[in-house]
């Protein structure tokens, strides 16, 4: 029997609470896309059992609901029509789900985790390579080894260590820019205004003091001429300004005039704003800061210490700890030693346990892809991708992290643990502390373990990766077994298809749809088949039959097969995201193809570099019709082999 779109769209309309619930609707080619007023208004027995819907799940702040290529769009349009809803883009759907999330501070987490996870690879790499590149560095000037630095092959790995962090501001301004929505090349420009060699460095004032000042109201008030090196939310907040500024300048400028005159206003003002009253008033903040700190130091049984080890990693966030050389180099003068730098390592430690239980703990491989190589870099002192890329984006770690930094900076403090002098922590700072070596281990097992084991219990998959969709029971369930045997149909559905061979759109791995990293695929709700993880970026047609479904963002292309075969071809885990950048399509909807057929190129590059998985399932939607479906999965495959048995 046919749905009733319209009934369908009514019972899900009914099931949350009314049109009046809606915040925003939109559909991709599978799910219908939900953000909602209030959850509690929603009748989840009512949703699961949905006229037409193949299940339901929560993520990211959105209630998706499976119907299906071909189904998703019409209940969509009776869904908009019944509620009087104003159709969003997914991105918008997006935006409103985000928005939903009123607690102020994980607005502001998530933020930090927008602007930095795309830039994680350049500051991983450089800082793990940074760190052995520090070590080796410490050795050599200390006597430990002997290392020939005066020829090219050294100075070249000596750039490439240090060059993400030199620029590190213009990573994070072209970042921030497009989380804010704004030119991400504009944002560059702002980043390269605070680094500016003009400006003094900022890693210089410690040491050498504040070089010049520039009169703003004379007499009156006045602003450093320095530069923002190692500082990271000054670069956030500008571009914050530079988005305002800039959104409502295309507004109301002409268009002829937009090109110049609106990237001009905005970078403009945006620097004026920004050296005038925000750079000074974060100085103003870290020197207030640093005065807390000296006091915190001197407070009796290392409870000072377990306060800043605890709160030495926030710090990292702001940027602040590039002024702890002050710290550094005045212990060093009056006492010989530093009783800062374990502090600091036991910090540095702590976060370097944390991420390492996401990466043991996690099951999401892009996640430990992450966690990982981001741990050991922290290991070696450069923390900023397992601050940045893994703990404060799932909160929980960091805290882990903080705690126990804490415990390590607090046990060093009781035994008196001091260095020799600064500049490294870690697992080479022991280096540094060569008169109590073996405190200095226990500091770092303290430290390392104790967030280890917090963050481990803690830590948790992103409901977006773990969340599982709520499947009616009259779905079947997915098979153990290769060979799939499909549930009853009727025998007009079943005599409307015949048996046939599917082959592999795309070379790559064949793995099993359960296999695939997103709930709805993973559960087989939309019917059964195979994914492939693609090493070429061409889609080719499994069989010959009509383009039913071509997505205007090419993510997603469905096919009927002459033999009767309903078939989706989805390229990639929420790519519909990147609207149809990577994506080249050869033919049009209605269009009859035959098997092997270039039906579109895809730029797999540009979907890792946006953090995506490209894996590609092949779904038969029409399952049900089958009576055995047998994917031929966990091996390599080419483009034109055997991927799906139909009979």
């Amino acid at each position: 029997m046919a749905l009733d779109y319209r009934q369908a769209a009514q019972e899900i309309l009914d099931a949350i609470g009314g049109p009046g619930n809606v915040v925003s609707a939109a559909h991709c080619a599978t799910r219908l896309r939900l953000v909602l007023a209030d959850d509690a208004k929603v009748n989840q027995a009512a949703v699961d059992n949905a006229a037409g819907a193949k299940g339901n799940f929560k993520a990211s702040g959105q209630l998706q609901v499976i119907y299906g290529t071909g189904t998703v769009n019409k209940v969509y349009d009776e869904f908009v029509a019944l509620g009087h809803i104003t159709a969003a883009t997914k991105a918008e759907v997006k935006e409103a789900a985000a928005q939903q999330q009123t607690n102020p501070f994980m607005r502001a987490i998530k933020l930090l985790g927008d602007v930095f996870v795309p830039i994680i690879p350049a500051i991983v790499a450089s800082g793990l390579l940074l760190g052995i590149m520090s070590a080796l560095s410490f050795m050599d000037s200390n006597g430990f080894i002997t290392l020939d630095t005066n020829n090219a092959w050294y100075q070249i790995l000596n750039l490439v260590s240090n060059t993400a962090f030199t620029f590190l501001q213009i990573l994070i301004g072209f970042s921030a820019a497009k989380a804010f929505g704004a030119n991400p090349y504009l944002g560059a420009v702002v980043g390269m205004l605070l680094i500016n060699p003009g400006l003094q460095n900022a890693n210089t004032v410690a040491t050498e003091g504040v070089l010049q000042t520039y009169p703003v109201i004379p007499g009156l008030y006045s602003i450093e001429w320095t530069g923002y090196q190692g500082h990271v939310i000054p670069i956030v907040i500008a571009c914050g300004i530079l988005a305002f500024i800039e959104k409502r300048l295309h507004k109301v400028v002409p268009e002829a005039f937009d090109l110049f005159v609106t990237p001009l206003v905005s970078v403009a003002a945006t620097a004026y704003i920004t050296m005038l009253a925000v750079g000074p008033v974060f100085v103003w903040a870290e020197n207030a800061i640093l005065g807390g700190i000296q006091f915190l130091l001197t407070l009796p049984l290392g409870l000072g210490s377990l306060i800043m080890g605890a709160l030495y990693a926030p710090t990292v966030v702001t940027g602040i700890h590039q002024m702890y050389t002050t710290i550094d180099l005045g212990q060093i003068a009056t006492y010989g030693v530093t009783y800062w730098l374990p502090l600091a390592s036991a910090a540095n430690i702590g976060q370097a346990g944390a991420a390492l239980a996401v990466a043991l703990k996690t099951k999401d491989v892009k996640i430990r892809s992450l966690a990982l190589p981001s741990s050991l870099s922290a290991f070696m002192g450069i923390t900023e991708p397992a601050i940045f890329g893994v703990n404060l984006r799932f909160f929980k770690p960091f805290i882990a992290g903080c705690i126990g930094g804490g415990l390590g900076a607090m046990f060093a403090s009781i035994v008196g643990l001091a260095a020799a002098g600064t500049g490294v922590t870690g697992i080479f700072g022991i280096l540094l502390c060569l008169n109590q070596p073996v405190q200095y281990v226990i500091m770092f097992a303290i430290a390392g373990i104790a967030a280890f084991a917090i963050s481990y219990l803690l830590y948790k998959d992103p409901e977006s990766a773990a969340a599982e969709p709520a499947v009616p029971a009259s779905e079947p369930a997915s098979a153990p077994t290769p060979t799939i045997e499909a549930s009853a149909k009727p025998a007009d559905d079943k005599a409307s298809v015949r048996a046939e061979v599917l082959l592999a759109p795309i070379t790559g791995t064949a793995i099993k749809m359960t296999e695939v990293p997103d709930p709805v695929f993973a559960s087989e709700a939309m019917g059964t088949g195979a994914a492939v993880r693609p090493t070429e970026g061409k889609l080719y047609a499994p069989a010959s039959g009509t383009i039913t479904v071509l997505a205007e963002t090419g993510h997603a292309l469905a096919m009927t097969t002459d033999a009767g075969a309903e078939v989706l071809m989805h390229i990639g885990i929420d790519t519909v995201t990147l609207k149809g950048a990577p994506f080249t399509a050869h033919v049009r909807l209605g269009d009859h193809v035959e098997a092997g057929q270039l039906l579109m190129d895809v730029d797999l590059d540009a979907i890792r570099a946006a953090g995506l998985d490209p894996v590609t399932p092949v779904i038969v939607t029409n399952s049900d019709a089958y009576a055995r479906i047998t994917p031929h999965v966990d091996a390599a495959v080419r483009h034109g082999e055997k991927l799906v048995e139909l009979a």
